[in-house]
């Protein structure tokens, strides 16, 4: 009580310490992110000679000309990478919400056995094996899908909104009974828009899932037109280590080649954009994260 008087009487000191505070933790945060595009943009043998820096001593695009030697290729697999993560992002929203809708309901009867369903699966695995052998059963080789439902439902996410829908009010549902409403009807038009904070934390997690993802591709994409842009990148990586390593064997000189600049700009270019999500759902995140917290 007495430090909460303290800090009542000096606000001032209190907002100044936690301005502090908050602006460390943000430039540690931005630190490494700027540290990656000042490397992205400065020319590869000021690197090996210099290092790393904040700042560009000698400034050069030559690794993003590199990177977007055949452009139409890198904005092909944005647009895959693109198409994936949307399409499964809205799968995931609309197939966790309504699981997690439907076992936080107490007049579900068989609730604990599909929450244990959902569960267990998430211990045990059968195995990458297993998978691949699943999915080529399954007719996913060469199939969009396969880069998109693996990964649509996942046990986390329908914690969080069960959780979630545990904490609304069942006079809610009960109201909408009352009106004639169904239970989609009551799902979709009652209980969904007061989860928004939720749907946009698990909206988010999954987005940068599959913006990330290129597994699926690698095991089950062979159409170059259907690689996403990690896969490509991957390859783009792969081929340059390769004409280094060539290079070297042959005794031809490879100081040309902006390697580590190189894989800086890839990593710029493939991360750049999804960052660009946060901001439109940084108001619901934090809410989201915070569900089930001990309140007081």
């Amino acid at each position: 009580m007495e430090g909460k008087n303290r800090l009542d009487r000096n606000p001032l000191g209190f907002s100044i310490m936690a301005y502090t505070i908050v602006g460390i933790m943000a430039i540690l945060g931005l630190a490494p992110f700027w540290l990656l595009v000042s490397g992205s943009l400065t020319d590869n043998a000021t690197i090996m000679r210099e290092g790393f820096t904040f700042w560009p001593s000698m400034f050069s695009l030559d690794a993003y000309r590199m990177v977007f030697a055949v452009p139409e290729v890198i904005f092909r697999a944005y647009f895959v990478t693109i198409f994936i993560t949307i399409a499964g992002t809205l799968g995931t929203v609309l197939l966790c919400s309504i699981t997690g809708y439907s076992l936080s309901r107490k007049d579900f009867a068989y609730r604990n056995a599909f929450a244990f369903f959902f569960y267990f699966p998430s211990l045990f695995s059968g195995g990458l094996i297993p998978f691949f052998l699943l999915m080529i059963a399954l007719g996913m080789r060469n199939n969009p899908l396969s880069m998109i439902l693996p990964a649509m439902m996942s046990f986390f996410f329908i914690v969080v909104l069960r959780s979630f829908f545990k904490q609304l009010p069942d006079e809610i549902g009960e109201s909408g009974k009352m009106d004639g409403a169904n239970e989609l009807v009551i799902c979709f038009k009652l209980y969904m828009p007061m989860a928004v904070p939720a749907i946009a934390t698990i909206a988010l997690f999954a987005a940068l899932n599959y913006w990330n993802s290129w597994q699926p591709a690698m095991l089950f994409i062979n159409d170059p037109n259907w690689f996403p842009l990690q896969l490509v990148m991957h390859r783009i990586l792969n081929a340059a280590g390769d004409v280094m390593r060539y290079g070297q064997m042959a005794g031809v000189s490879t100081r040309s080649i902006p390697t580590q600049a190189f894989q800086l700009a890839m990593v710029c270019v493939a991360t750049g954009p999804i960052i660009l999500l946060f901001p439109f759902i940084q108001k619901y995140f934090i809410k989201g994260l915070t569900i089930g917290a001990v309140k007081g």
